[in-house]
């Protein structure tokens, strides 16, 4: 049994590959589809067209065949009727030679030995009348159907479609007629000649056979001609196809070759056109970009000269605040704020610079996440209070040491807790760090105001704000969260954002244990599993503070 079934199942499996092959060509390939459609309408076409003819040919032949054994039966039925006429026979003996006469007469008149003689019934008995007489080759073969017919109108002529044998014992179309001869002195007998048609099938099918065998020339013909065609108007299109894949990746000198003046010449000029013009203006946006960063760079590096001279004089004037009047003190105040929002700004003015030039190198060292997050939080714990918010970590999941640049991580973990906390509504922010055997993730889940999907798809541009009208209350600079996802990006990570309109805020940093590692799992869930809580539950049993981190995660 198995060794059955094995060569069934290799050869269902050669059937599938084959049909999957078919199915990308013809999903791949336009030449393949237009030869595969030209030659089914084609030989569609064709099989109809042979199908008519055949037709016609087969009917129009069975009809003059048919005319003509009813002209040969009605002409050997007059001559041997004649015969029986002429005829003075009186006794049995002369009666059955006159009849063996006529029935020779049919057989030469019609050209046919296949006859048959039969006494009509109703006919009165009569001691002179001959025997029936049937060949050989009809036994059988003539119908109660026919002979009914024949006598009901003994003056008529009537014919039937039947299958005859030849003389090499085949089986051969043919037709019988049946009529009715009188025997003076013996009363009314059936006549019934049977007709071979085989010369007439012969013909039919040496012109099936022949229409078949053009068929399949005027198939392989076209299929010649299409191909020709196919490959004269597809090819060109080929090569534009694969001229705008180079070009789509980045060869932007490359040319179609430009021959004639038809619509493919037209095609290949207008594509030579829109080239120059796509590389004309990505060469213009190249300069631009250059200037671009160019200039902000040597923006930021002239203004940080005037800048530590107005942060070092704010320095002696903050000071010195005490002794000055209130109003001039906050004046001093606003000085040394604004300077230090100034600062930030440049620096990251230049780090976005450094991003769009590509000059951006990482420094690697292994480095455990939960520590980093942890001693950010340290940090940013005044900040968290003078919000009203508690800053909370948890870290459920091994602690595992990631190939990162700790100090782009460090500010994307600043910019997203800061950010929490500039909207988190003074409610708890919770941390989470999890890591598996190829990713580590870093979540901040704030149950603050909330964003719209709008917000959210646009929250990493430049520059952009959900709410243009809210002060920014911890001094941000609009390009930390634009900074942070060049930083995830450059590590080889990401970070994904969810948000539901007052229901709060998770950001998810996942990053690559290793670089070169595809694909990465998240271990953290994106979409929390309170999505519709406006408060967290209460704190597990995990420690989260840092010293205790370290010591659980050294031991």
């Amino acid at each position: 049994m198995t060794a059955a079934a094995n060569p069934a199942a290799r050869s269902l499996g050669w059937i599938r590959a084959q049909s999957r092959r078919i199915g990308t060509l013809w999903r791949r390939s336009l030449q393949f589809r237009t030869v595969l459609i030209t030659l089914g309408l084609s030989s569609l076409a064709i099989l109809v067209i042979g199908f008519t003819i055949s037709f016609t040919v087969a009917s129009n032949l069975f009809s003059d065949q048919v005319d003509r054994v009813l002209a040969s039966s009605a002409t050997a039925t007059v001559a041997a009727q004649r015969y029986l006429e002429s005829s003075d026979a009186a006794d049995r003996a002369s009666v059955q030679a006159v009849t063996s006469s006529a029935l020779q007469t049919v057989t030469g008149v019609s050209g046919s030995a296949d006859i048959a003689l039969f006494r009509a019934p109703g006919t009165p008995p009569a001691s002179i009348a001959p025997p029936d007489f049937l060949s050989p080759d009809l036994g059988g073969r003539i119908t109660a159907d026919l002979r009914e017919r024949v006598q009901e109108n003994p003056t008529g002529q009537y014919w039937q479609s039947i299958e005859l044998v030849n003389s090499r014992g085949e089986s051969v179309p043919g037709i019988m007629v049946g009529s009715q001869l009188e025997i003076p002195g013996a009363g009314f007998y059936e006549l019934y000649i049977g007709y071979d048609l085989a010369d007439a099938a012969q013909t039919l099918a040496f012109v099936q056979a022949t229409g078949a065998v053009g068929a399949v020339a005027l198939i392989a013909l076209l299929s010649a001609i299409t191909l020709v065609v196919v490959r004269w108007v597809i090819e060109p299109i080929q090569a534009v196809a694969a001229t705008s894949r180079r070009l789509a990746a980045g060869d932007l000198g490359v040319r179609l070759p430009v021959r004639g003046e038809d619509e493919i010449a037209t095609l290949a000029a207008s594509f030579n056109g829109m080239a120059d013009t796509l590389q004309s203006r990505i060469r213009e946006l190249a300069e631009l970009s250059v200037m671009q960063q160019r200039f902000v760079s040597d923006v930021s590096h002239e203004l940080r000269t005037p800048l530590t001279t107005i942060r070092l004089a704010g320095d002696v004037l903050d000071g010195q605040r005490d002794d000055f009047r209130p109003a001039t003190a906050r004046t001093v105040e606003l000085l040394r704020t604004q300077t230090e929002r100034f600062e930030n700004m440049l620096a990251d003015l230049l780090e976005i610079s450094r991003y769009d030039a590509g000059s951006v190198e990482l420094e690697t060292e292994p480095t455990n996440l939960v520590h980093l997050a942890g001693e950010t939080i340290e940090s940013m714990h005044e900040l968290a209070v003078e919000h009203g918010s508690e800053l909370r970590l948890e870290a459920p999941g091994g602690h595992l040491d990631a190939d990162v640049d700790p100090r782009r991580i460090r500010r994307i973990v600043r910019n997203l807790v800061g950010n929490a906390i500039e909207h988190g509504e003074g409610r708890p922010i919770v941390v989470s760090v999890d890591s598996n055997e190829t990713a580590i993730s870093l979540s901040v889940r704030d149950y603050g105001m909330g964003m719209s999907e709008e917000d959210a798809a646009r929250v990493f541009d430049r520059f952009w704000r959900a709410d243009p009208s809210r002060r920014r209350s911890i001094g941000g600079t609009g390009l930390g969260l634009a900074i942070s996802l060049e930083d995830a990006v450059a590590h080889g990570g990401t970070i994904d954002v969810w948000s539901r309109q007052g229901r709060g805020t998770v950001f998810r940093l996942t990053l690559p244990r290793r670089r070169g590692i595809e694909p990465v799992v998240p271990p953290l869930s994106l979409e929390p599993d309170d999505p519709d809580a406006t408060e967290p539950r209460p704190p597990s049993t995990h420690p989260t503070d840092t010293a205790a981190i370290r010591e659980v995660h050294d031991a």
